[in-house]
């Protein structure tokens, strides 16, 4: 299998596995993306996700230019049809962690960005190559990338195509941390188990927030906000931690360690 996808306790990675093609992704390895993505989000047991790439010399280099881009310049193929690839329109609410060694271009850089905290090598380079090739990274990144840093880093990156170092996107707050290659998954794996480690009910709906509230009045904004927040506090896991508190405290005459 192109896209594998593997489970550790509350953690479920997916790895991205052709990397004799640099992880290119072929119309059946966006199909199959989506997926896992799917199953992953509907997993009650999966609580946080590692997205990676097999291999040490890319995470992805994009679509596969003599399958998936012909087959959308052929317009024979509606690019809608990789949302859930693209993490789109799936009310996907877990965190994702994502591991980046080596290239990550066009598409792979796309789904970068559809996720949560980025961990990258040192020896990592970004593209979004696509207008020197006369057409647009339409995989979710003309929205999420200006929404994510700043405007002016922003239109840099998708109007230069060139390519940037990892420190670059670091600085411009793409990625999270630049590490040695060899710590890029074991980091990636360290924190998505700290998070699974968290009560899913909050996590998840802090995600929720964050991506369904910031286009909202901010009147709306707040009340949707409140109604979330609601919802976590009369939750079972608010439940058992303030119990746990309660406990804690009384064991330790109030005071807290």
């Amino acid at each position: 299998m192109a896209i594998e996808l593997q489970c550790s306790g509350h953690v479920a990675t997916i790895r991205l596995s052709r990397p004799e093609k640099l992880n290119a992704l072929s119309l059946a390895m966006y199909e199959d993306l989506g997926k896992a993505f799917m199953a992953v989000r509907d997993d009650d047991d999966v609580r946080a996700v590692v997205l990676t790439g097999a291999g040490e010399r890319a995470f992805c280099v994009g679509a596969d230019l003599t399958e998936s881009i012909p087959a959308l310049a052929s317009d024979r193929f509606d690019i809608s049809a990789w949302d859930p690839a693209h993490l789109k329109g799936l009310k996907f609410y877990k965190p994702i962690v994502c591991a980046v060694r080596g290239l990550c271009i066009g598409g792979g850089f796309e789904i970068m960005l559809a996720t949560d905290i980025r961990i990258a090598s040192t020896d990592a380079v970004f593209q979004l190559p696509e207008p020197t090739h006369g057409f647009v990274p339409a995989g979710g990144t003309l929205v999420r990338l200006v929404r994510q840093i700043g405007y002016a880093h922003a239109m840099e990156i998708l109007l230069s195509g060139r390519r940037f170092k990892a420190d670059e996107m670091a600085a411009k707050g793409v990625i999270n941390q630049v590490v040695a290659p060899d710590q890029v998954e074991p980091l990636a794996q360290e924190i998505a188990a700290q998070i699974a480690a968290l009560s899913p009910t909050a996590i998840q709906t802090i995600k929720e927030a964050v991506l369904t509230l910031q286009d909202l009045p901010l009147d709306e904004a707040f009340a949707e906000e409140a109604r979330l927040g609601h919802r976590t506090f009369t939750s079972d896991d608010a439940k058992r931690g303030l119990q746990a508190f309660a406990e804690r405290s009384a064991n330790t005459g109030g005071r807290q360690r």
